[in-house]
């Protein structure tokens, strides 16, 4: 009994410390991701200038002006509050201006949505009481819906009053009940909101299933992803879980911060956790780097998220940084007696040494020497060994493949003798047609080629041996060539061994391998686009293999 407890000890310790690897790792990566931060608003900032520079077109008409601001609109989407705003207004009057209804309730839709998300609850319910449910098509009463369920669900979470958040989180079960039978089940919008009712019901096994289905659908890098690490990571809040609320609550941040989603909450909350945990520093970055973000983006509702956090980790940073200081001042008065002290010692010292030193200092100088040529000659004579070597087995290799031509040559000599042979006795015993068919069919042609491939296969791996492994290393797991049984090199290994004996030429390639010329194109750029490496950078690290750095 006392061995079997001993033992779920330990399954437990070795569990939480390879927990404890991961939130470390994945904390790492965060503060990573935050190092690059501006590298990922340059590359938004360059899609967006690539897109405002579509703008300018002249004579551009309302209904481009209209594509190109609902782009516009995409990327400034939790990412600029007012540059967002603005597009949104701009393509509004467009619509009325046209007086195009489908596109004035698209707008208006899109009005209400970033209005609610940023806590402007009044604005985002006026807008939708401005608009006749009954004039609205299917597609569009959706869209209705899902505005109403996300204004309503907003204010459920942010209102101070209990008995108003209890109406808030109703009215927007009730939307969002009318949305899920109207959304086709397969969509992530319904999985979403499926997933969000379940973890309301307390149902969160069947809830979370259905959250890794919708994480499995994403990258990592995309802002769906963070959506939904961070309804898991609520999920976990909701059962007191903070390790695993923690972990997905990073990979939400990575998320943003590599979208370059400035409207985020994820790493708020991180904050918090970690000031709980007293990871006082951290906390404070993350803190004061949410509030960077909610200044970007200018929201009011992040600024009353992070003023709620934002004193209490401050104060006790500086709690903190204050007690540093004061450590650091008496380290600084200890460090200075001792050094003082230190410098006293090795003056005594270098007094006792200086003559010791003198007198040592020629014969260093004459040991340093000897030393120098020493290392010098070890280094020529493991120079002339190694081209020795290299010398020898390169004349081996020479010889060998001399033999090795001079009886393929022979080889060949004396097939074509036989050949002639043939010829003649047929020629001569009047069997025309028989010969004509012996020349007509390609048995002969094929044979000698296959028979020359097989030569050439041997001959190319006895000088280039590795050559299979190394041009594997060059391609994608996935991708990599997997030889038949008895197969030396296929198609696609022997078009790049001839590009590594230097032959580059599609043409002559093609003729030598016996196929056109386009298709050798298809096999090299197939090859380019599996590799590992920079596509462009294949065919030279092709031509490296076998070759002594």
């Amino acid at each position: 009994m006392h061995r079997f407890i001993t033992l779920i000890l330990l399954t437990v310790t070795a569990f939480l410390n390879s927990y404890g690897t991961e939130i470390d790792s994945l904390i790492s990566v965060l503060d990573s991701t935050i190092a690059r931060n501006k590298s990922f608003m340059h590359a938004k900032e360059q899609r967006i200038q690539s897109l405002r520079e579509l703008t300018r077109k002249p004579a551009m008409s309302p209904e481009e002006a209209y594509a190109i601001n609902t782009l516009l609109y995409e990327e400034y989407l939790k990412y600029n509050f007012d540059s967002t705003l603005n597009y949104i207004n701009r393509n509004l009057e467009i619509a009325n201006k046209l007086q195009n209804q489908e596109w004035i309730h698209e707008t208006k839709f899109r009005l209400s949505h970033i209005f609610s998300s940023s806590g402007m609850y009044s604005e985002s319910l006026d807008i939708l009481e401005s608009i006749d449910e009954n004039r609205l098509p299917d597609r569009q009463r959706l869209d209705f819906f899902s505005c109403y369920q996300h204004v309503y669900a907003e204010l459920g979470m942010y209102t101070v009053l209990k008995e108003a958040a209890a109406r808030y989180r109703s009215l927007s079960a009730s939307y969002r009940d009318s949305l899920l039978s109207g959304l086709d089940h397969e969509s992530d919008e319904y999985l979403l909101l499926y997933e969000a009712k379940l973890q309301d019901m307390g149902n969160f096994e069947e809830s979370r299933k259905i959250n890794s289905m919708l994480l499995s659908r994403t990258k990592q890098v995309d802002p769906e992803f963070a959506l939904y690490a961070f309804q898991r990571a609520i999920s976990y809040r909701i059962q007191g879980n903070i390790e695993l609320q923690e972990k997905y609550l990073i990979q939400s941040a990575i998320a943003d911060i590599k979208a370059a989603v400035k409207d985020n909450v994820s790493l708020t909350l991180l904050a918090m956790i970690l000031f709980d945990n007293q990871d006082i520093d951290r906390a404070y970055k993350y803190i004061m780097f949410s509030l960077e973000d909610a200044k970007f983006y200018n929201s009011r509702l992040r600024y009353i998220e992070i003023s709620r956090i934002l004193p209490l980790i401050s104060e006790a940073f500086q709690v903190k940084s204050e007690k540093q200081k004061a450590q650091l001042r008496f380290y600084a008065v200890v460090i200075t007696i001792l050094a003082i002290m230190l410098i006293l010692a090795l003056m005594l010292r270098y007094i006792q040494m200086k003559k010791l030193f003198r007198a040592r200092r020629d014969l260093q100088n004459a040991n340093t020497q000897l030393n120098h040529l020493s290392k010098d000659l070890f280094r020529v004579n493991a120079k002339l060994k190694a081209l020795n070597q290299e010398l020898s087995e390169s004349n081996y290799r020479k010889e060998e493949h001399i033999g090795f031509f001079l009886n393929l040559c022979s080889t060949y000599i004396d097939k074509l003798e036989d050949f002639r042979k043939m010829v003649h006795r047929k020629v001569t015993s009047g069997q025309y047609e028989e010969l004509f068919n012996t020349t007509k069919s390609n048995h002969f042609l094929d044979s000698e080629l296959k028979e020359f491939y097989a030569n050439f296969d041997n001959t190319f791996l006895q000088l280039f041996p590795d050559f299979v492994e190394q041009f594997n290393a060059l391609l994608m797991e996935e991708e990599k060539i997997v030889l038949r049984v008895n197969e030396l090199l296929n198609t696609e290994l022997r078009i790049f061994a001839l590009i590594r004996l230097g032959i580059t030429d599609s043409s002559r390639i093609a003729s030598f391998l016996r196929y056109s010329v386009n298709t050798i194109y298809n096999y090299r750029t197939r090859v380019r686009n599996k590799a590992l490496v920079p596509r462009d950078d294949l065919e030279q690290r092709v031509r490296m293999i076998g070759v002594s750095a």
